[in-house]
């Protein structure tokens, strides 16, 4: 099946037409945001102060690129473990976020704040970085540089791909494979 083409931010109905194991390309602007930066975003909805991006309708990338070499946008950019944020992604999602991108297993609080926020959660494929940063056409420092490699930063990317693992109808990629798997 081809992948599906999805144009970033997202909004609720592109989010609906999403199912788990459907392979996308997304095009448009990203954000990237690992547990450090996650932690001051909340600590500064906890204060009920500005973000330094809106949150509406986008797609956080957990990921700490490298630095970029001469003629690349960034360096490798491959996901890092999603579950370092599940503390974070509910509050995430009430913001208005409606994607992020990661590797690995979320837990059930983040699955049902996907249900209840009109989200996805998607998988890229760690080790392949070096790939995913041909994909990644433009990378700007926009938030935390003190924060080096977790900086956020607004990345604009041309047919990345990536798989929905989890999601807005609650199902979930993981367990359907292993469920299938087991017969």
């Amino acid at each position: 099946m081809e992948p599906k083409k999805i144009q970033a931010p997202l909004s609720d109905e592109d989010v609906m037409d999403l199912k788990a194991g459907d392979n996308v390309l997304i095009n448009g602007v990203i954000y990237t945001a690992r547990d450090a930066a996650h932690k001051k975003l909340v600590e500064l909805m906890d204060k009920g102060e500005d973000l330094p991006i809106d949150l509406k309708g986008q797609f956080i990338f957990y990921v700490g690129p490298t630095p970029a070499k001469p003629g690349q946008a960034i360096g490798s950019a491959g996901p890092t473990t999603s579950g370092r944020m599940d503390a974070y992604t509910p509050r995430m999602l009430e913001k208005g976020m409606k994607a992020c991108i990661g590797k690995g297993l979320r837990s059930q609080a983040v699955k049902d704040a996907l249900v209840k926020h009109k989200g996805v959660y998607l998988a890229a494929v760690g080790g392949a970085g070096a790939l995913l940063s041909k994909k990644i056409k433009k990378s700007e420092v926009v938030a935390y540089p003190e924060l080096g490699a977790e900086a956020i930063h607004r990345l604009e990317v041309e047919d990345f791909p990536a798989t929905v693992i989890n999601d807005a109808y609650g199902n979930d990629l993981y367990e359907e494979g292993a469920k299938q798997y087991a017969r």
